[in-house]
Order: structure tokens, then C-alpha cells, then sequence
């Protein structure tokens, strides 16, 4: 049976905390695209609901993958570590935080749809 989980990502532009502003708008930004479920009863359960985003600038691997391929690919990470909270330096903040800056979204939406169309 399908567990659904209590939270999930909205869809949108998120930013991982190796975010650097110093290295572009660009740098370790995403989008959120979907949730994924493993539809088979022995997954580990932390891989039960994968959230699903891709890279927005080119030199990330999976946008390179994709390109090799010749079709779209996808980051996908356990949607409990999508969520987490992460300590670096002592310092806890979230593994991904969504980006809510209008200039910079329309900017993301422009790479968006040249890094993969409509």
C-alpha cells in the first residue's frame, strides 16, 4: 500500500546549501518537479518517496547525462534527506531552501525553459 507522507515540497526553484550568491543566481539551483514513490514492498523505507528535481545550471552531472542520453534526466533524493536539516561548521540550516525572490525566479524560469524547453 502507497504511504503518503505528511510533507512534501512545493514545485518550484529551491537552492542546496552549497549554494554560493558569489558564483551566479545559477549556482546549485534546482527545480522541484515531483514526488516519486518505489511502487515495490521490499524498498528500504526511506526510499519509499523520492523527490524529484533537476539541475539549472549546465555543468551539474545530471544535465550533462541528459545530454549524452538525449533525454531528460533527473537528480532524485529520499524525500526524509530532501527535507533534513544539515550541519555544516556548525551551523544547522535546511538541505534546500525554496527560492521566493521574483527577479530570480523569472531569471530560473528563462534557464529553465533553455536548458529544457516547455
Amino acid at each position: 500500500m502507497l504511504k503518503i507522507p505528511t510533507k512534501v515540497p512545493k514545485a518550484g526553484f529551491y537552492y542546496h546549501y552549497k549554494h554560493d550568491p558569489a558564483k551566479g543566481f545559477r549556482d546549485y539551483a534546482y527545480e522541484i518537479v515531483a514526488v516519486g514513490f518505489h511502487t515495490e514492498e521490499d524498498c528500504q523505507p526511506r526510499d519509499a518517496a523520492m523527490v524529484n528535481y533537476r539541475p539549472l545550471y549546465e555543468s551539474a552531472a545530471v544535465y550533462q547525462a541528459s545530454l549524452k542520453l538525449g533525454i531528460q534526466c533527473m537528480d532524485n533524493r529520499p524525500l526524509e534527506m530532501f527535507m533534513e536539516a544539515v550541519t555544516k561548521n556548525g551551523k544547522t540550516f535546511p538541505r534546500f531552501t525554496p527560492i521566493v525572490d521574483a527577479e530570480t525566479i523569472a531569471k530560473l524560469t528563462d534557464v529553465k525553459e533553455e536548458m529544457y524547453g516547455s
